[in-house]
């Protein structure tokens, strides 16, 4: 048995071996004819220096992946498509290159449109990074930032200074080092912001006289209103008295300055009024 199928295999294998004989003899048949029929010169003539199985893989690949030529691309959709999809393999690259190699890798990356992104290994973090990188390369990432803080703090305490010795000058102080054309250019300069303070303060003070008048004239509206209401009320609940009544002396609303004098009316419902005289006294409004 185990013989038969050992000669089985033998002879498999002396079939498939037969096969590619065959298959290489024609393709050798074949581009000795095209070379015999095409001049050297044809585009389509065979390249001897390249055999047929190359050929064949260069033709697999390029079906399976176009070239893509290497520049900008233009349309800015495409662009941050592109940038999108190319920066997720990055940063998993790093990733697994951190994790495969115990690396300390710190990626720092910003887009066309500004746009920040950032990996770092989770054994260390960017700054000890940059700082090893300094170290090791002797190059230092942070001189030149460090003198551009240092002359903009140096320009702002000047200016600090100058303002502090304008204060001190403007309230009479520290005025032994000032010429005489200084000494006037500071009096003309005190002078247009006493006229200022001045103005505005005439200003304040007529806007809030213009604000008490209108509240004066709408307080006195209102008490107005309401003497006219009063005296409506006071129409309804009494009666109408005339200057000279019969049993009534005149002369007292006279000398009281009052030009209307009005009388309870007695309610005929209420028998306990009728026939209670009331002096002149309680009649007076004053």
């Amino acid at each position: 048995m185990n013989s038969e199928s050992s000669h089985q295999r033998w002879r498999d294998g002396d079939t498939l071996k037969a096969a590619k004989t065959r298959r290489k003899r024609r393709h050798s048949a074949l581009h000795t004819l095209t070379s015999s029929l095409l001049p050297p010169s044809s585009p389509f003539a065979p390249n001897p220096s390249v055999s047929l199985g190359g050929r064949r893989e260069r033709r697999r690949r390029a079906m399976g992946r176009g070239k893509i030529e290497i520049k900008k691309i233009e349309n800015p959709t495409n662009r941050q498509v592109t940038y999108s999809k190319r920066r997720a393999g990055i940063m998993k690259k790093a990733s697994e290159l951190s994790v495969l190699c115990d690396a300390e890798l710190s990626l720092i990356m910003f887009s066309s449109t500004g746009k920040f992104s950032e990996y770092c290994s989770p054994s260390t973090d960017t700054k000890s990074v940059y700082d090893r990188y300094q170290h090791v390369s002797g190059i230092d990432l942070w001189s030149a930032q460090y003198e551009k803080m240092q002359n903009t703090l140096n320009h702002l305490k000047e200016i600090n200074h100058n303002l502090r010795k304008e204060i001190r000058q403007r309230m009479g102080e520290d005025l032994d080092g000032l010429d005489i054309k200084e000494l006037r250019g500071l009096e003309q300069n005190m002078d247009d912001a006493l006229k200022l303070v001045r103005n505005r303060k005439y200003h304040v003070i007529s806007t809030q006289t213009d604000t008490y008048k209108k509240k004066l004239k709408n307080s006195q509206e209102t008490h107005r209103n309401l003497l006219h209401e009063l005296e409506m009320e006071e129409h309804a609940a009494y009666g109408y008295v005339e200057p000279n009544p019969s049993g009534y002396d005149g002369r007292l609303a006279l000398a009281n300055g009052v030009s209307h004098v009005y009388a309870f009316r007695a309610d005929p419902t209420q028998p306990s009024l009728h026939g209670v005289g009331y002096d002149s006294h309680d009649l007076r409004l004053a």
